[in-house]
């Protein structure tokens, strides 16, 4: 039952909420413009306000759904297990060719379920470093290093292992980003480049 449950973690995670909402009500395919990926910062960018909102509580939903399918009978491991396969979920969809988003939203609707307060720290430090240094990749990494620290403060060594590694996944996730950052091309929040991206 274990295997069922992880699973159907997987596919809800799978669930591409951009995708259907960039070809539902725009007749757009977000993976053909911007960044590519199928997430709520690319949606934003190229969709709007409104449709980037609706992409960010629909992949937050789903970390939510997902991890709390561990309070089913026959679940009997740390949660964060089936919240990282909704996590792999997004990044790899079987419902989106495997090609998806770099997972912050859906890794945020884990933390809401597991630590609220973990999840606190995590939207924090995701907003707080993207004001400073009005670079998304900043805040994305952030979020995912802060999670890290806040599992060896509550010493919880299920977290402490799977948070590093969501902290390393999420690096490679970024390399692109990093990648542009180094090269003085990565574009900052404020960048007045986005706006012409945006079709609607």
């Amino acid at each position: 039952m274990l295997i069922v449950y992880l699973i159907i973690g997987y596919l809800i995670g799978s669930i591409p909420f951009a995708l259907i909402i960039g070809k539902r009500f725009f007749n757009i395919d977000v993976r053909r413009y911007g960044s590519g990926n199928l997430g709520a910062t690319n949606t934003l960018r190229i969709l709007g306000k409104r449709a980037g909102i609706a992409v960010m509580i629909g992949d937050i939903g789903k970390g939510v759904l997902a991890t709390s399918l561990s309070l089913l009978p026959g679940y009997d491991i740390h949660p964060i297990y089936i919240g990282l396969c909704a996590i792999v979920g997004h990044v790899f969809p079987i419902f989106a060719g495997f090609r998806g988003g770099k997972a912050i939203a859906t890794l945020a609707g884990v933390f809401i379920f597991i630590n609220p307060l973990m999840f606190v720290v995590g939207l924090v430090s995701f907003f707080g470093l993207i004001w400073i240094t009005k670079y998304v990749v900043f805040g994305s990494l952030g979020s995912g290093f802060s999670v890290f620290i806040y599992s060896l403060m509550i010493w919880d060594t299920t977290l402490i292992w799977l948070t590093a590694v969501i902290f390393i996944f999420l690096i490679y996730l970024h390399r692109s980003n990093i990648k542009n950052l180094l090269n003085g091309i990565e574009p900052k929040v404020n960048d007045k480049r986005l706006k012409k991206e945006r079709l609607f």
